[in-house]
């Protein structure tokens, strides 16, 4: 059996050593290991991982993903998405709906990359309504594009995705239409002046733009550290303080009105002269800026900025790249007009309903 040691062993890992070796006291079996040594090394282990954070749900049991099934390591990635996105609340709708979205996808192994395929179409029937919106890499699967899965799948799954993904089923071998990777990883590589080896065209075929970034050296790490979780709380507002007030001191001014008309006087200590000077006229306020607000329409990172202030953009056209739940999807503008402002960054992520973009 495999076992693993503490802080990481249990919940979405494998059952402790010391924990194992117990309950096969009195047996046939035996592990025939030290325990105090077993013991100084997981003091050491955890010693240097107490810096990192483990979402909660890691170190559970979950009897209800044996039907759903999601493996351990996809189970916490998938949550910590949910976390960053304001929509892990969703995560026990989410593994149940995964039971229906396997067995009428037709029982492809639960592995990635078909495990996260599960995931992101059970979270889109949870968040955006049942069916409403087939994930493409799981449309694919269902119309054959990645070969024939174990059983055929539903075939009113196999009819909304071909009708929305506007793809007819394929029967055929999937390698005989798989877009040559080299020369389009190389054209990238190029294009980004970045060495054109092996090991960069891997990198960039297989990881696309998150390829790219990590080669650019934009890539973000994803291994979280307590502090950050930290970081990632509202700070509690502090009561404001109010300063004493100033006791008056010197000349002093103030604002008069005669026949509607304002004066600035200025007082000074011991003297009788008393100065009016008119007031300046009120700066005319600031133009507003009118336009259409395009808007988030999922919690989400901004992948990719695809236009700037200032470009002119057509109706449909993509403004940018989001990705929620490791799923891309463009963001299109609904109107014609010229880019107003941009109100995010690569690498930013957003909330629904959060502004993207003005376009006047």
């Amino acid at each position: 059996i495999d076992l693993a040691k503490s802080p990481v062993s249990g919940g979405t890992c494998q059952p402790d050593i010391l924990s194992m070796m117990h309950v096969l006291k009195g047996t046939d079996f035996t592990l025939d290991l030290d325990y105090e040594k077993i013991l100084a090394a997981e003091e050491a282990f955890e010693e240097a991982m107490k810096d990192y954070f483990f979402p909660p749900e890691a170190k559970m049991v979950s009897p209800t993903i044996t039907l759903s099934p999601m493996p351990g390591g996809a189970l916490t990635a998938n949550t910590m998405m949910m976390r960053d996105t304001g929509t892990l609340h969703h995560y026990p709708e989410v593994i149940k709906e995964m039971a229906d979205v396997i067995r009428l996808g037709g029982f492809g192994s639960s592995v990635t990359p078909v495990s996260q395929f599960y995931f992101q179409q059970a979270y889109l029937n949870v968040t955006q309504g049942k069916w409403k919106k087939i994930n493409p890499s799981y449309g694919n699967m269902v119309l054959g594009y990645f070969g024939r899965t174990p059983t055929e799948p539903d075939p009113e799954i196999v009819k909304i995705a071909s009708e929305q993904l506007g793809k007819p089923v394929f029967t055929e071998n999937p390698l005989d239409i798989l877009e040559d990777g080299i020369p389009k990883a190389t054209k990238i590589l190029e294009e980004n002046n970045l060495p054109v080896n092996d090991e960069n065209i891997f990198i960039i075929a297989s990881c696309e733009q998150k390829g790219l970034d990590f080669l650019l050296g934009n890539a973000k790490t994803m291994v979280r550290k307590k502090t950050d979780e930290e970081e990632r709380k509202p700070a509690a507002k502090a009561a404001p303080v109010q300063a004493p007030a100033a006791a008056p001191s010197g000349p002093r001014s103030y604002a008069i009105t005669v026949n509607n008309r304002i004066y600035d006087v200025t007082v000074a200590e011991g003297s009788g002269a008393v100065q009016a000077v008119p007031a300046p006229a009120a700066a005319a306020p600031a133009a507003t800026v009118e336009g259409t607000e395009i808007e988030a329409p999922t919690p989400g990172n901004i992948l990719k900025l695809l236009v700037q202030q200032g470009d002119v953009v057509k109706k449909d056209q993509p403004l940018v790249v989001m990705e929620a739940m490791k799923m891309e999807s463009e963001v299109k503008s609904p109107c014609d007009g010229t880019v107003q402002a941009v109100h995010v960054a690569a690498g930013d992520t957003v909330q629904a309903s959060e502004p993207l973009f003005t376009i006047g």
